[in-house]
């Protein structure tokens, strides 16, 4: 081989990371027919088939809160979360299954806050996530309301929010307020689009991750998900021991 072939020889790409790793998926859409999830049972175990494929042992969904659309209540929730365990025991599928929330800020997402009526994940964590147009202007009101109240927020998919993308400050100063940030593994392989892609690993080159989850609605997601593991980034925050999805598994 030629010293220019050797020059620009590709890389020998990465062995698939096994997921078990990572453990617990804290962020999915996997409760039939109440998001823009899961359609039906079916199609729930399914999705929950292959994520025992991949690896991993413990499931926390969180379908969306969203008052003016996804009018889901802890009730709703939590029904489908017993629905959804119940399937998976007569289906001998082996795998914990949990349910918490994925909040929208807004208004309604307060008065829950208030009425200490929010589901969490673990030891009181949070997920909520953000307009992905602009930042709203109650942000740091509601984030200042829910950890009074004891709650530990966790933001959904910050690496999505464009408005941010030319103001990485913004990240560091939420994880200075205690904020934890979760990052969409799907977001490493430029499915949102290269400047998403770009921010993901900006977020992991400086640490900033605490959460990787697949945010999974249908099976591409799942597909996407499997070619992630040879990602160098994937291995990157695996290995950075920022990550506290394991701490979810008990």
């Amino acid at each position: 081989m030629g010293l220019f072939s050797k020059l620009f020889k590709k890389p020998e790409p990465l062995q698939p990371i096994d997921l078990g790793m990572i453990g617990v998926d804290m962020h999915s859409h996997l409760i039939p027919g109440i998001d823009d999830g899961a359609p039906n049972i079916e199609a729930s175990l399914s999705l929950i088939r292959h994520f025992v494929d991949l690896g991993y042992r413990k499931i926390i969904t969180t379908p969306h809160v969203m008052s003016d659309y996804y009018r889901n209540t802890s009730e709703i929730i939590t029904s489908g979360r017993d629905t959804v365990r119940e399937a998976l025991k007569n289906a001998q599928i082996d795998i914990a299954f949990d349910a918490a929330a994925e909040y929208y800020l807004d208004e309604h997402f307060e008065k829950l806050i208030e009425a200490n009526d929010v589901l969490t994940i673990g030891e009181r964590y949070v997920l909520f996530e953000l307009p992905f147009m602009a930042a709203p202007d109650m942000l740091k009101s509601t984030l200042f309301k829910l950890q009074m109240a004891g709650y530990k927020p966790v933001l959904a998919h910050p690496e999505r929010y464009p408005y941010w993308h030319r103001e990485t400050q913004q990240f560091s100063d939420l994880v200075d307020r205690d904020v934890l940030l979760q990052i969409n593994i799907n977001s490493l392989t430029g499915f949102y689009g290269p400047g998403v892609q770009k921010c993901g690993e900006w977020l992991i080159d400086h640490g900033l991750v605490a959460f990787a989850a697949s945010d999974c609605h249908h099976p591409g997601h799942l597909e996407l998900l499997n070619e992630a593991r040879s990602l160098p980034y994937l291995y990157k925050l695996v290995e950075s021991g920022k990550l506290q999805n394991t701490k979810l598994i008990s």
